[in-house]
């Protein structure tokens, strides 16, 4: 049933203009989720048609009102009041990218149905049953249109004599209805944590829009005089037509959501990797002249490093989570937008993985009873390139100027074949370096230094190079060298080359994915295409 009359639009159209339907767009409601979106998918299929893309009836209007020449500046607010059958109204906010929805309410009971229920009800002289509305429906409906512009129409009743319709009935049928809308968009407003100062204008649309007292309601109630659209019940699908202003044959750039599993091995890998690096270096340290009136301790600065540098990679990893977290409980409506969500969480992470590090350095010199200051400088000073990598791709975000391709979750996730190759590595390295050198076991316990060293080579290799050949030619050389350099002095060195390492590559994904992106890949759009533009269940 729901197929049906999208297969009759596009048959329609494609005889008015004598090609295949290739660009389906749908207007949908603001409020649906996943599952009547997928539903509505569906029903294209089941249609005939190519996949829709589904265009949120509150943007599409917001695109109308750009295309008639409506000025909004970026980061302004907007309210839309969608009355039609019944009735939603969102506010939006719109970004350098485009408009987002901020908040969303709906009423079913508080649209064009509702009147004709009490317009039927007043006509037949009692409450009615649905059979009986239905009788009426379509001279109701007709009535109610006629009544807008004339002060009495006639209309005919089945099995019974035609009665006068008035303007005062129709008053009647409507100002509940009016009361409600005012009070969802006051509703609306509030669930946005704005206030009426703070929109750029209010916006009534939908076939019901141009209904006597709605306008009069909304601004008794908001403080602020709405302006209804013309054409009001056409303005979603206008806009829906001009949305997003690409080529059909463009790649759009969408946000892919991270698997859970992935994300949270992106999360888990560096996290337990800098927990065993500490772990094994606060073990292993070895402490001269315990007894003596000097007194050292002989920490592997290398496994120090990077204990700090994988604490802040699995803290960037979290950061999307972080940001959701910290939006959900704050008052600012800036931290609930998909930027600022994810601008508070790269600076919440950052934050934590310096506090982390912070708190290795002196957790070590407070255990082995040493001055903090030489253990903050191998935690801090090797974290503070990334860490303004960071805090640059936070901007980013807050200003909405670029969303990186595959999202940001994908983007702040680490290398996770270089932190296990690294952490390997540079355990079998503090091994053969503390290791009790039996006779029997020194080869061996050099062989897993010399391990360690290639290891760590091959995950300074995968974090600065990309291209799977350049890796292979890389590796060889530079595994060859680590590993022949392994010993006490050259650990702590090891370590901070590793630091390095990823910050290339961090400073490699801020240039590529957000600063200068490579542009996508675009497919040549077939010949003459057609757009067919349809809403379901928007007029009244």
């Amino acid at each position: 049933m729901a197929a049906s009359p999208l297969r009759r639009v596009a048959v329609e159209a494609e005889r008015v203009v004598g090609q295949p339907v290739r660009d389906v767009r749908v207007v949908v409601p603001a409020g649906w989720g996943p599952r009547r979106r997928t539903w509505m998918r569906q029903v294209a299929h089941r249609a005939g048609l190519p996949q829709p893309r589904l265009v949120e009836a509150p943007v599409a209007v917001t695109e109308y009102l750009l295309a008639t020449g409506v000025r909004v500046p970026v980061g302004a607010f907007l309210v839309v009041c969608d009355v039609g059958a019944g009735a939603e109204v969102t506010v939006l906010r719109r970004g350098p990218a485009g408009f987002e929805v901020l908040a969303t309410l709906a009423d079913a009971a508080a649209g064009g149905t509702a009147v004709d229920h009490a317009l039927a009800d007043a006509l037949l002289g009692a409450p009615t049953g649905e059979g009986q509305r239905a009788s009426v429906a379509d001279s109701v409906r007709v009535a109610k249109e006629a009544l807008v512009i004339h002060p009495a129409v006639t209309v005919p009743l089945p099995d019974r004599p035609p009665v006068i319709a008035n303007s005062a009935m129709l008053d009647e049928a409507v100002r509940p209805v009016a009361v409600r809308v005012a009070q969802l968009t006051q509703e609306t407003v509030a669930a946005a944590e704005l206030t009426v100062g703070d929109l750029a204008g209010v916006y009534c649309v939908g076939g019901s829009a141009q209904l006597p007292h709605l306008a009069a309601a909304i601004a008794e109630h908001t403080g602020t005089a709405p302006v209804v659209v013309p054409e009001p019940g056409l303005a979603a699908a206008r806009g829906a037509a001009n949305a997003g202003g690409v080529d059909t044959g463009a790649v759009e750039r969408v946000e892919v959501p991270v698997p859970p599993v992935r994300r949270a091995a992106a999360i888990a890998v560096p996290g337990f990797a800098s927990l065993a690096l500490i772990w094994q270096c606060l073990l292993t340290a070895e402490q001269h002249g315990t007894l003596g009136v000097y007194y050292s301790v002989s920490v592997n600065w290398g496994e120090f490093t990077m204990a700090a540098v994988m604490a802040l990679l699995a803290c960037l990893a979290a950061g999307t989570v972080l940001g959701s977290l910290i939006a959900a409980r704050s008052p600012t409506p800036g931290t609930r937008t998909e930027g600022g969500r994810v601008s508070v969480g790269i600076l919440a992470a950052v934050s934590l993985g310096a506090a982390t590090a912070g708190l290795y350095a002196v957790v070590t010199s407070q255990y082995f009873g040493m001055p903090v200051g030489p253990y903050l400088q191998w935690a801090l000073w090797p974290i503070a390139p990334v860490s303004v990598m960071a805090v640059a791709m936070a901007v980013v975000a807050a200003r909405q100027w670029r969303v990186p391709h595959g999202g940001w979750s994908t983007l702040l996730a680490a290398p996770t074949g270089s932190i296990v190759a690294a952490t390997l590595g540079m355990g079998l390295i503090q091994y053969s370096l503390t290791a009790d050198r039996w006779p029997d076991r020194v080869l061996w316990i050099d062989i897993a230094g010399r391990v360690g060293g290639f290891l760590l080579g091959v995950a300074v290799v995968m974090a600065v190079v990309t291209p799977l050949m350049f890796r292979l030619i890389l590796a060889a050389p530079v595994s060859v060298i680590f590993a022949a350099i392994v010993s006490r002095r050259a650990a702590g060195m090891l370590g901070v080359i590793y630091a390095i390492a990823v910050a290339t590559w961090w400073a490699t994904r801020l240039w590529s994915r957000v600063l200068r992106p490579a542009p996508l890949a675009r497919t040549a759009p077939p010949a003459g295409p057609v757009r067919a533009d349809m809403s379901p269940g928007g007029g009244g």
